[in-house]
This record gives structure tokens, sequence and C-alpha cells, in this order.
């Protein structure tokens, strides 16, 4: 939406306000003129009018001047002694200037232009109820009704804030949905590409050093590299898509899980890890977060045990508890990451287990090795 459209809009509706504030109040003294045999509105009484509602023009950037004007053109009226002394609805333009400075929270101004109206509409106060002057009823009624002015005024005002308020709290949600989905994407694009490279790395490294010795091995582990790179640059495309996805897209494909354990393992197995995996208790089908979190886990355990442990096993073990799935990821390395300066794959770990509201450990084995340890609640 451009600035100069909502400006537009905006300008378009200030000038219908002051043009049905005026059109009203032209159509209220005629009336009254008409029906209660009062003097018809002379040309000072159009002009002060016209002034009152051209100043409405300027009500957003200028509350208290508009307010200023609008009393001083019902003042003015109020003086010639015309249909604006006899006629309430003819002070509609002063009451619409109240009700706006009250909305952009000149309260002071709005409460001082109340009593300056009130003074003018009963001057001299002191004769309210003799012979030629305004009856106490007059003046009682008029009071009460610049009491409900102001409450409604209020009213208008507290509703406008509670709405601007509920649409604040809902950008701000909005926004820490958004930052969350990025955190999301970011964890995800660092387990697709940590592991997938870290086996590449791997398998390349094979390849370059049996290409002449064992030329069949080197073939092996090309191969090896060309599936995984394929796998990684499926998984990548799924990513984007979410990322390039006007907001009602799908993934690609669906996000890895359990289900697809036994490819990870796999292509570990490729670059050299022994991989065993273990199952305790009743597999079932976890909600597709705790899934997704469990792959992840083990994927990123799996790339660091390619990376840094120097070692050649592995075993991953998974625990179905009642309410809860465990996930224990062990290698016999000996030079395993410390937890003590963890990298963004542990990190990213231990938030994936927590936005779960479970928990994750990282560190060294007591016999050796390095453990992952996590339990994500079901």
């Amino acid at each position: 939406m451009s600035t100069s459209g909502s400006s537009g809009r905006r300008w378009a509706v200030d000038v219908g306000l002051a043009v049905a504030v005026t059109g009203l109040q032209v159509v209220a003294w005629l009336g009254a003129s008409t029906h209660a045999g009062h003097p018809r509105p002379g040309i000072a009484d159009y002009l002060f009018l016209a002034a009152g509602g051209v100043a409405l023009l300027g009500r957003r950037r200028y509350p208290v001047a508009v307010l200023a004007v609008a009393l001083a053109a019902a003042a003015g009226g109020a003086a010639l002694g015309g249909a604006a002394a006899s006629a309430p609805v003819a002070w509609l333009v002063l009451a619409a200037a109240f009700v706006n400075a009250v909305l952009y929270r000149r309260r002071g101004a709005a409460i001082a232009s109340l009593v300056a109206g009130y003074l003018i509409a009963v001057w001299p106060p002191w004769l309210i109820g003799t012979r030629g002057s305004t009856s106490a009823a007059s003046a009682l009624g008029l009071l009460a009704g610049l009491i409900a002015l102001l409450s409604a005024a209020e009213l208008i005002r507290v509703r406008n804030q509670r709405t601007v308020a509920i649409r604040n709290r809902q950008a701000e949600e909005a926004r820490r949905r958004a930052s969350d989905e990025r955190l999301a994407i970011a964890r995800d694009l660092h387990d697709v590409v940590a592991h997938n490279i870290s086996v590449i790395n791997v398998q390349a490294n094979t390849a370059l050093h049996l290409m002449d010795r064992q030329p069949e091995r080197a073939r092996e582990a090309l191969t090896a590299i060309h599936e995984v790179s394929r796998q990684a640059l499926g998984e990548l495309r799924s990513v984007l898509g979410v990322l390039r996805a006007d907001g009602d897209g799908a993934p690609l494909v669906p996000a890895p899980g359990l289900d697809r354990l036994g490819e990870l393992t796999a292509h570990t197995r490729t670059a050299g890890i022994a991989v065993r995996v273990v199952q305790e208790g009743e597999p079932r089908p976890m909600p597709a977060g705790v899934d997704a979190a469990a792959y992840r886990i083990v994927q990123e355990a799996l790339t660091n045990t390619v990376r840094h442990s120097g070692g050649h096993a592995a075993r991953v073990r998974l625990r179905y508890d009642p309410d809860a799935l465990t996930v224990e990821v062990d290698d016999d390395g000996d030079r395993a990451v410390h937890p003590a300066q963890p990298g963004n794959g542990v990190a990213g770990m231990t938030e994936r287990a927590r936005a779960l509201g479970g928990t994750l450990d990282a560190g060294p084995r007591p016999g050796g090795g390095f453990r992952v340890l996590a339990r994500l609640p079901t």
C-alpha cells in the first residue's frame, strides 16, 4: 500500500467529515428558523460556519488549533444573537472539533474549550434563571449534554486505544512467529548443509586417496557423493521453497522424520562410521514436531561424529516411553567437541529440544567418546 494512496484516503475522509458536519449544521439551522420562528442564518452566520468547517480539514495535524477556530466561530455566531445562539445543533462543528481533540490526546485543551463554550452559552452565569437570561433548566440541560459529550469522546478514545493495542499485539505476534520460522529454517539449513557436506568431504578424500590404488572403492565413494549431494539438493529445495512461498504454499517435500533414519545412517556408514540403531519400547507414530526434531538431532550428532570424533562407530538409541521419546547418540571417538565450546550444531539441537519442552545434554562420555542425550515429550 503506497503512502500517497493512504494520504489520499485520509484527505478524502477529512473532506467528507467537514462537508457532512457543515451540511448537517446548515440543515439544522434552516430547520430551526423555519419551525421555531427564529431568524434565518445571515451571511455572517454562514461565514462563521464555513470557517469552522474548513478548520476541520486540518484536524489530524493541528487538533488544538482546529478546536480554537471552531470555538471562536461558534462564539462569534452566538455573539450575533442569530440562529447560533438559539439552536444547540449550531455548535455541531465545535462538538466535532472537541471529540477530535480528545482522540488526539489533547484533553486539557478540549476540557478548557468545554468550559469556555458553556460560559459563552450561559453568560453571565450569575443571571441564570432570571428574566431575559438562560433558564436554570436550560443551563443544567446544557451542562448534562456537555458532560455526556465528554464521556462519549473518552469512550471513543479508549476504544480506539484498545483497537490499536490489539493490532500492535497481533503485529508483534506475527513478527515473533516470523522470527521463530526464520530460526527453524536456519536450523534446517545448518543441519542439511553440515551433515551432507561432511559426508561429501569424507567421501571425496577417500576417492582421492584410492583413485589409483583401489579404483572400485573410489567409484563407491563417488557414487556415495552423488547420492548424498542429490538428497542435499532436494532438502535445500524444500527449505528454499518455504522461503519463496507467499504464506499458503507447502514445502516441496515433507520434513524428514525418523522414517528416514535408515537413509541417514546409510550415508554416515559411507563416511566410515559404523552406525548401529537400537530401539527400546513399542515404536509408534510421533507428533510431527517431535519426529522432525528427533531426526535432526540424530543427524547433527552423527555429523559431529563424522567431523570431529575421529572414531569408527556410533550407536543411535531410541527409547519410546509413554510420555516421551528419548534419543541417545554415542560414538567411540577421542576428539569430540567439548561442551564448553559448543558450535551452532549443539546450540541448534538444544533449541529444538527446548522448543518442545524437552531437554538435551551433550558432552564427553566417562569411558571415552561423545554422547548426545535428548528427551522429547510427546
